[in-house]
């Protein structure tokens, strides 16, 4: 090894070039292969004690890695259950939408619109001016049926006052005529026996002209018995006068009535033209302005009232326990920060598709099931922000809690079977 060295060190700068441009094309495979081999030396070089404690090194390590691996799994299995625990008597559904009255409001006259008193989206009050119809014509119809009216009240007047005579008037002429009819009578007693008497006496008792005086005396009174008689029969139908009387009364208080109605309706059709608002609400879909001209029932603008709730089309597979009066939280695409509070108020009788235009006809070709989605309604109790308001047809998504119900206002917990 000495002799080594020496020549080693006795070999010139020439003879170490060499040696490294050798070892340079040995190429890198070489110098690995050298490491790995200092590597292997190295460990080689350990005492078995150390060899043992490495290796309880590397089984403390998988244990290690085991023992997490499988507190992971039990985390997330309990992770898992609380979720399942939390949400098992939950129900929601992201097909559910805000929906409410939307009033169509529409003139009940036609006429030309002379102001119009609202704009889009304005919140109105019960009794609130909308439009103005022009009134003139109305007004002129209504100062007719006025004049109508009080001819009609003043002939009326007058039959009331003609019964009240015909009920002293009548009878009064049928004492008269029984009068006459006596006094006709008397006279043609007397006219009888005066005729009677000179029919009777010897003719020189008499002369020619008194006979004829007491004949003609005779017929005279005669007729006049006839005549006082039609007059007792005329003046007799004392009832039936009356009776005439009151029917006239009758017709003209029926005259009276229907000018009264006419009267009426005018005033109704002048008030007509001032559309107020029915209810309180919103204006939305106003397609109406200043000069148009509008029929009576042409819808002008709708009126959606504050009144909201939701309708969620639930999977039918999602009704068993869904019962009305159960709580419901609610929350509003379009407002993230408002959280609303209702309950189940009914569920349709019918699916969607059931009241759809064309309904599925599945007793014609092949059948595929399809899960169906049935409306359920959700009013809701509060959360509501006056100054928010929720426009009809917002995306909401409700979530039912099954075993809490709201009764009388108060929430309460009761278990579902």
């Amino acid at each position: 090894m000495a002799e080594d060295d020496d020549e080693a060190r006795a070999a010139g700068p020439d003879d170490e070039k060499k040696a490294d441009s050798g070892q340079s094309k040995g190429g890198d495979a070489g110098g690995d292969k050298a490491k790995d081999g200092k590597q292997d030396d190295q460990k080689d070089r350990r005492t078995p004690a150390q060899k043992q404690a490495d290796e309880r090194k590397a089984r403390r390590r998988k244990i290690l890695i085991r023992l997490i691996f499988v507190l992971v799994l039990v985390i997330a299995a309990i992770g898992a259950f609380l979720y399942w625990f939390s949400i098992r008597d939950l129900i929601d559904t992201d097909d559910a939408y805000t929906e409410g009255r939307a009033v169509t409001i529409a003139p009940r006259i036609a006429g030309q619109v002379i102001a119009l008193d609202v704009s889009d989206n304005q919140r109105v009050r019960k009794g609130d001016v909308l439009i103005r119809i022009d009134p003139r014509d109305y007004k002129t119809a209504l100062d007719k049926t006025a004049a109508q009216l009080t001819q009609a009240q003043a002939q009326l007047s007058s039959a009331r006052i003609d019964l009240d005579k015909a009920a002293t008037t009548y009878p009064a002429d049928l004492l008269s005529a029984q009068g006459s009819l006596e006094q006709a009578q008397g006279n043609l007693a007397n006219a009888q026996s005066d005729f009677k008497r000179q029919h009777v006496v010897a003719r020189a008792a008499t002369t020619q002209q008194q006979i004829d005086q007491s004949t003609a005396t005779l017929r005279q009174a005669e007729g006049q018995v006839k005549v006082a008689q039609a007059k007792v029969d005329t003046a007799s139908l004392v009832q039936q006068n009356i009776d005439q009387a009151s029917a006239r009364v009758q017709q003209l208080l029926g005259s009276e009535q229907q000018a009264q109605s006419q009267y009426d309706q005018a005033k109704l059709n002048l008030s007509y033209t001032t559309v107020r608002a029915p209810q309180d609400g919103w204006v939305t879909r106003r397609n109406v302005e200043v000069g148009y001209y509008l029929e009576a029932g042409q819808g002008i603008m709708s009126l959606v009232t504050p009144e909201v709730w939701v309708i969620a089309n639930y999977k039918e597979n999602q009704l068993n326990r869904m019962r009305p009066g159960q709580v419901v939280d609610i929350t509003v695409d379009a407002y993230p920060g408002l959280h609303l509070k209702g309950h189940v108020d009914s569920v349709q009788m019918g699916s969607g598709s059931r009241f759809s235009t064309f309904p599925a006809e599945n007793a014609t070709g092949n059948f595929v099931k399809i899960v169906q989605r049935v409306p359920v309604k959700i009013d809701i109790d509060h959360g509501l922000d006056p100054n928010l308001p929720l426009p009809l047809g917002l995306s909401v998504e409700p979530t039912i809690k099954v075993r809490e119900y709201v009764r009388n206002g108060a929430q309460s917990e009761q278990t579902q079977p």
